[in-house]
């Protein structure tokens, strides 16, 4: 069994099921997307949705631009502090672009909604999300994620870009940190 922290892990989704589901996500995205003027811009959210991202556009068939966000809200926590932080802003302009903002996990939903308000203020034509995980039950805010990979329980999770204090990011499938 898999550790991290001296915590057990528990695999949640495999390999396999993540990359078929990054495919599924890419082909409803890019039919969506298609329409766009100009390369849509995928805004990742760092450093967790890193490997997501990347995965994600190159199984995208329509050109885009990347871009990526850094903020902060658990630093070596388990928890989400509530308070975000913008630590590196976009490089690249996306008024009047179609943009696409992805983060690794849709837990509290304070990070997402936070940023997705610092995003329509900088007026994209259209303005999705994508997030890779939703945790049921953990929000707290009214906020929906226009494309979803899986929904998840209730669980500190690892691996596939997720971390505890930067611990497990490298991890291929998705795990549960066991108590």
């Amino acid at each position: 069994m898999r550790e991290i922290r001296g915590k057990p892990l528990s695999l949640l989704i495999d390999e396999g099921s993540i990359r078929k589901r990054v495919r599924e996500l890419a082909r409803e995205i890019e039919k969506d997307f298609s329409h766009s003027e100009g390369e849509p811009v995928v805004v990742g959210l760092l450093k967790g949705a890193f490997i997501f991202v990347a995965d994600l556009v190159r199984e995208m068939d329509i050109a885009v631009v990347v871009d990526f966000l850094w903020v902060s809200s658990y630093g070596q926590s388990t928890e989400s502090s509530g308070v975000i932080k913008v630590l590196k802003d976009l490089d690249t302009d996306v008024e009047g672009r179609w943009v696409l903002l992805v983060d690794d996990i849709l837990d509290t939903g304070l990070t997402l909604k936070e940023i997705h308000t610092f995003l329509l203020r900088k007026k994209p034509a259209v303005l999705r999300t994508c997030v890779f995980l939703e945790k049921e039950g953990r929000k707290k805010v009214d906020f929906n994620p226009d494309y979803i990979g899986f929904k998840v329980p209730n669980k500190f999770l690892v691996g596939y870009g997720l971390d505890w204090g930067e611990m497990g990011r490298n991890l291929k499938g998705i795990y549960a940190v066991e108590s």
